[in-house]
């Protein structure tokens, strides 16, 4: 007795007739491709809708290594322990977040720790790696990473921190070529340096664009980890626009491509074969790949390129601000529908951002219609801009948004602050012993109002707030006098904004009052 298939088994049926799925389903041995008796099952006119289905799997990345892999380069340096950088040594590591932890290496009982000597593995005894540390200060120092060319004349792309401090750089390419290059210029704050070599009719790379990317997309990696020349890794997009805590202007894309010391400045391929980042960083506590990696976004870095062509350097924008986050107590003091944005904590006097009417206690939502989702998007997004350039600001002030219209400045030698607040949220109702501060005290700190903090108990202290600290506003409103913070705190819901001066900076603190 035949039986009708259901709707389910019916697509189940399709996809092996199409050759997504082998002929025994996923759990089954079937393979891929090839054609199976139940495709007589499959009606003409759903052999139709199978032939217009999607293909299904990874990428070939044979294909897409075997089109650019030309144009991915080895990158030598050698410079003096005076003046390396992060790649210091002949294959040390990569350029990494939490690098504190660096030093911990890795046990001798490890199975891998003879291998990873042998190739200079950071934080092992008797590592290449690790020799010069006991080297004189001028001892040459080496240092390997990788890059991609861009244009046929033999423009390249690499990391800073790759080329920093080097006396002599070395491009070798895939043919086993090598030529001396010169660095037309190298960008610190987006790690971003551009090199040339005297060649013609080179290979080079497709650029794509990251907006076309998304999280769960495939991504491949060609560089020389350890010093193994155009290895190739892939892996998925983790995150995107990613903030880290190095003041950097850069909007990371997360991987998990395997990255190693050597990879730094090796081009990120989407699945169509198109260049789409920079590897340029990862998170480790060992010293190498733990997973976590991130990428400088292929546009920014061309931006600089072509600044550093034009000009010899690249420009970036200011607007003379601190910001930090925007947590769940910051957002129900503020009336915010969602704890996003950026909290003003200082600005800059006679600064951009103070010229545009920003105050303290603002929220900045979006810059240009880009929605500000944590605070290091702002500095990322200001950075991303020319001095001298426009921009329109919406901010979060009392309870409503207004928007402001700022001149941006040179950021210069100077990075866009990220204040650090070490405030921890509390329970129940505020605690503090007040006193004014003398005219000397407001002279020393630079404020006209404000109240020293004599002692910290409940709440306030669970908060953070110590003795010594200087109450400057509570959600928004001047500590002029005790009964300005009485009225202020009287008003509020179950949290309050305080803004307090402590060793030069000044910082919110969210206090919840229970």
């Amino acid at each position: 007795m035949n039986k009708i298939l259901s709707t389910p088994r019916r697509l189940v049926m399709a996809l092996v007739a199409a050759g997504a799925i082998g002929a025994l389903g996923a759990t089954g041995a079937g393979l891929v491709g090839t054609r199976s008796p139940v495709q007589a099952q499959v009606s003409p006119s759903n052999q139709a809708i199978v032939q217009n289905l999607p293909a299904v799997g990874a990428p070939n990345f044979a294909d897409i290594t075997a089109r650019n892999g030309a144009a991915v380069v080895n990158i030598s340096v050698v410079g003096s322990s005076r003046s390396m950088g992060a790649d210091e040594g002949d294959q040390t590591s990569e350029r990494q977040q939490h690098g504190q932890d660096q030093g911990q290496g890795i046990s001798p009982d490890d199975p891998f720790f003879e291998f990873f000597r042998q190739f200079g593995m950071p934080g092992i005894p008797g590592s290449r790696g690790m020799g010069p540390r006991a080297q004189q200060p001028d001892t040459p120092m080496r240092g390997e990473g990788s890059g991609f060319i861009v244009s046929s004349d033999g423009v390249i792309l690499t990391n800073a921190h790759v080329v920093h401090g080097a006396k002599e750089v070395t491009v070798k390419l895939n043919d086993r070529r090598e030529y001396s290059a010169k660095v037309l210029g190298a960008d610190t704050k987006t790690d971003v340096a551009v090199l040339k070599i005297e060649a013609s009719g080179l290979p080079v790379v497709k650029l794509g664009q990251t907006s076309q990317l998304r999280v769960g997309d495939w991504v491949l990696a060609i560089g020389s980890p350890f010093g193994f020349e155009n290895s190739v890794t892939a892996g998925v997009v983790s995150a995107k626009g990613r903030s880290l805590p190095d003041d950097s202007f850069v909007p990371f894309l997360q991987t998990d491509v395997a990255i190693n010391p050597g990879n730094s400045g090796g081009p990120l391929f989407n699945a169509q074969g198109e260049v789409v980042g920079i590897n340029s960083q990862i998170y480790t506590r060992s010293g190498g790949y733990q997973g976590v990696a991130f990428a400088i976004p292929i546009e920014l870095a061309t931006r600089v390129q072509q600044q550093i062509q034009t000009t010899g350097k690249a420009q970036h924008a200011k607007l003379g601000v601190s910001v930090q986050e925007v947590n769940q107590a910051f957002a129900d003091s503020f009336k915010l529908d969602k704890p996003e944005g950026a909290l003003v904590a200082s600005v800059e006097k006679n600064g951009p951002a103070a010229k545009a009417g920003l105050e303290p206690g603002d929220v900045v939502r979006k810059v240009d219609d880009k929605p500000i989702v944590a605070s290091g998007d702002l500095p990322a997004l200001i950075g991303q801009a020319l001095p001298g350039q426009k921009v329109m600001l919406e901010v979060w002030r009392k309870g409503e948004s207004k928007t402001l219209s700022a001149t941006l400045g040179d950021a210069g030698e100077k990075l866009a602050k990220t204040a650090k607040a070490s405030a921890d949220e509390g329970q129940g109702k505020l605690g503090l012993a007040l006193r004014p501060l003398q005219p000397e005290e407001k002279k020393q700190i630079g404020v006209d109002a404000g109240l020293l903090v004599a002692q910290a108990s409940g709440p306030a202290a669970a908060a953070g707030i110590t003795e010594g600290d200087v109450l400057l506003s509570i959600n928004g409103v001047t500590a002029g006098d005790v009964d300005a913070v009485r009225a202020a705190v009287a008003k509020a819901d179950k949290t309050v904004a305080v803004l307090i001066w402590r060793d030069g900076n000044k910082i919110f603190v969210p206090v919840r009052l229970g």
